[in-house]
């Protein structure tokens, strides 16, 4: 099963275990219809915001939908784990961000109150910007290339060694600068 129909699967026995349709889902949530029937078909790529708006919707974490295991006790990754592809959750977002590569560095770890992830950009080439919002907070870490995040009316740029620390409440979106590709480490909390 790939990541993107085991995602959807995830998401409908969570609905279905909450006896509720899509239709219910993605009014609890403030998604399209369209979105929760894409996801749980496998034929749409999801985008971060409408991941949590629907996890928070369904009293779960954002892990619970990118984990493929509940183990307990700490998560150790070793460097070489990082690169395996085969690890890797690809979340394609709806702007100009570019497609994102998430490798979870907590996966397997049942009960957590944040999200750390690795994430690669390829620059996709369009030009929309637009902005995502959703309850929490979000720490970015610049690794390789440049990151560019639109915050509000603010434009930061990280370089390997600088860092962002933001409310997720405010729009903003997290894009490859000048359309080179990056790395950088996310963590993302997003309250039950």
């Amino acid at each position: 099963m790939t990541a993107k129909s085991s995602l959807g699967a995830k998401i409908a026995t969570l609905r279905e275990s909450l006896e509720l349709s899509q239709d219910e889902l993605a009014q609890r949530c403030g998604c399209e219809l369209s979105v929760i029937e894409g996801l749980e078909a496998g034929q749409m790529a999801p985008s971060l915001a409408p991941l949590i708006k629907i996890t928070r919707s369904l009293g779960v974490r954002l892990g619970t939908l990118m984990d493929d295991d509940n183990a307990m006790g700490p998560v150790y990754t070793k460097s070489d784990d990082i690169a395996k592809a085969t690890r890797m959750h690809s979340l394609e977002t709806v702007s100009d961000a570019g497609d994102l590569r998430f490798f979870s560095l907590a996966e397997g770890r049942a009960s957590r109150h944040m999200d750390p992830f690795i994430i690669t950009i390829s620059p996709s080439g369009e030009m929309d910007h637009e902005l995502s919002q959703h309850e929490g907070e979000e720490f970015l870490y610049g690794i390789e290339g440049k990151v560019e995040i639109e915050y509000g009316k603010d434009i930061y740029v990280l370089e390997p060694g600088e860092s962002l620390y933001y409310d997720s409440i405010v729009p903003h979106q997290v894009r490859a600068h000048k359309g080179e590709s990056a790395k950088f480490l996310a963590v993302v909390y997003t309250p039950m």
